[in-house]
């Protein structure tokens, strides 16, 4: 699409493809989170949308895309791909940033259907979109954040090399909980070369990336 360039993006590594969703794929996405996304006893999101009935669940994360479709900006954007694994969506990774023009640093968060769980596909999907992040976008920078009891989530930043960047007290479910804020500077990144950006030059100027893509 001319005026909506987003929908031809696409990351691909061996094992997966992260792309821009549509509909299908939006509708795959809630199916999975009908389903589940983690044991109800935890709750690893910050904002507990995982609480709702499944039907409500499903809805919510159509309605949650859309909203990120009409809020964007090139000063500030959020970006949820579908992820794709032989042919089927798993789960969604998110990149986001504020001013990236001028900060070059991106947030990331994800989460995997329940029954895709425990197969590497979180460490995998992560390394595209930090390759989408420092080799497509030209950041300086990638921020993550995990409650401390979140050992999948923290498991796969230790893998990719992210340090520590601080704790914050938040509450989750009406309780205290520490986040663990985590940070991966593009000169401590590992990059790979069987990982693949597609169609990304006409969306750069929607990340607000065609600047610093100038000094890759």
């Amino acid at each position: 699409m001319r005026n909506w360039p987003l929908f031809g993006l696409r990351v691909t590594t061996p094992r997966l493809e992260l792309r821009f969703p549509s509909l299908d794929d939006l509708d795959a996405l809630a199916g999975l989170a009908a389903e589940g996304v983690h044991d109800p006893g935890v709750m690893p999101f910050l904002f507990a949308w995982t609480d709702a009935e499944p039907g409500e669940r499903a809805r919510s994360t159509v309605a949650f895309h859309f909203r990120q479709w009409g809020a964007w900006t090139p000063e500030k954007w959020s970006c949820s791909f579908v992820t794709v694994v032989d042919g089927e969506v798993v789960g969604t990774q998110e990149i986001g940033a504020t001013d990236f023009a001028v900060t070059r640093q991106v947030d990331t968060g994800s989460w995997i259907g329940r029954r895709f769980q425990g197969r590497g596909i979180g460490t995998e999907m992560r390394a595209a979109v930090l390759h989408l992040a420092f080799a497509g976008l030209g950041a300086g920078h990638a921020l993550s954040g995990a409650f401390a009891d979140n050992l999948a989530s923290l498991g796969v930043s230790r893998k990719l090399g992210y340090v520590p960047d601080g704790v914050e007290i938040r509450s989750r479910r009406g309780e205290a909980a520490e986040l663990r804020r985590l940070r991966l500077a593009r000169d401590a990144w590992t990059a790979r070369d069987d990982i693949a950006i597609h169609g990304l030059e006409p969306c750069l100027p929607l990340f607000g990336a065609d600047r610093t893509a100038e000094s890759r």
